[in-house]
């Protein structure tokens, strides 16, 4: 196969559990050698779907295909996918190499192979000084690491995994993010994990699907989902977003108290219509003038200030808007406008900047 030719075709695929219906008509092309993100909150049916494809529950309709060829009903341990699970699943009483080699040993490969195998997946995985010791005596990193290796020796033509680093403290889980991406980079087999955090798709995905009662609301590339979402749901869940709620207008969104913020409007609204309008809080410039030349905006009082190291996060109190609009500026722009609590202020963005969005 070559990169970028579909390995993973999920065709009309629809899970019922009882009444309730986890994945719904979802159909999605994964692609060879590519790290592909299942994305959203808690019920969505992200891992529904990775369980699908994995082959530890069967569609009640619609298709999975692997390299054209029909899996649907194909047990799990008859297709060439591998899952690895949240808890890791090692067996405790197995030494790091024996863990790796378990899956191998239970496919009867000759004794050489299995050991050639093992040793490669413990050099790139970087476990050859620890392959003699037990899960007990392992962080949570190295144990995450064993898990992958496990996973990989066995070469499935395609990584599944469920919440892989959720079981990591959050400097930990920023390490294995770079790592996990690399390590996927250089083995090209194609990866898809479930996750709930943005943050770690964005940093780890090559294309994101964003679920939401069981279909896929927008997918793309990280880039894509979160300069230009669809829709309020994925502005909101991927990154931070201002909305500002009003009246689709020929040239913008006609905002109570504040008149026109201009923004490109989507051909498919009409003048009138309910709809908002999204800005991500770091495309926002802070004044304490006026409304900036070129630019759209709104007038507001700074409720809160928030040091994050390297960014600040401002808090601004609108009239007629629900939540503060909170902008983010570097240290240096924030030092440099000396801004503070109680000072009135003009939030200014660029119009292209902002996104008429309905739900």
């Amino acid at each position: 196969m070559t990169e970028g030719s579909t390995v993973i075709e999920v065709a009309g695929v629809t899970k019922r559990f009882g009444k309730v219906t986890a994945v719904d008509n979802v159909g999605v092309a994964l692609k060879e050698g590519e790290f592909f993100a299942l994305l959203g909150p808690s019920g969505c049916g992200k891992t529904t779907l990775l369980r699908l494809i994995a082959g530890f529950e069967m569609p009640d309709a619609g298709r999975i295909l692997l390299d054209g060829k029909d899996i649907t009903r194909l047990r799990a341990n008859r297709r060439p996918v591998n899952l690895m699970f949240q808890s890791y699943a090692l067996f405790p009483h197995m030494t790091v190499r024996a863990n790796v080699a378990y899956g191998l040993e239970m496919d009867r490969l000759p004794r050489g192979e299995i050991r050639d195998r093992v040793d490669d997946i413990l050099r790139m995985t970087e476990l050859v000084d620890l392959a003699d010791r037990k899960p007990d005596q392992l962080s949570g990193g190295q144990r995450q690491r064993v898990a992958l290796a496990r996973a990989l020796v066995k070469r499935p033509r395609v990584l599944l995994l469920d919440e892989p680093l959720g079981a990591l403290d959050k400097k930990l889980r920023e390490q294995m993010q770079l790592e996990l991406k690399k390590l996927q980079h250089d083995l090209g087999i194609t990866f898809v994990v479930v996750t709930h955090d943005q943050d770690e798709a964005l940093v780890m995905a090559d294309r994101i699907a964003l679920m939401k009662d069981g279909v896929i609301a927008q997918a793309g590339s990280p880039r894509d989902l979160y300069e230009n979402p669809a829709s309020r749901f994925v502005a909101g869940f991927i990154g931070v977003s201002n909305f500002f709620e009003g009246a689709v207008g020929p040239d913008g969104l006609a905002v109570d108290g504040h008149g026109l913020l201009k923004a490109d409007v989507p051909g498919a609204l009409t003048a009138g219509s309910t709809a908002c309008l999204a800005v991500r809080p770091e495309r926002i410039t802070l004044s304490r003038d006026a409304a900036l030349a070129d630019h759209t905006g709104v007038a507001g009082e700074i409720v809160d200030l928030a040091y994050h190291g390297q960014d600040v996060n401002l808090l601004v109190r609108v009239a007629g808007v629900d939540a503060p609009v909170m902008v983010r500026l570097t240290a240096a722009q924030e030092e440099q406008g000396n801004f503070q609590p109680g000072q009135r202020a003009w939030c200014n963005w660029r119009p292209d900047h902002g996104r008429i969005l309905t739900d």
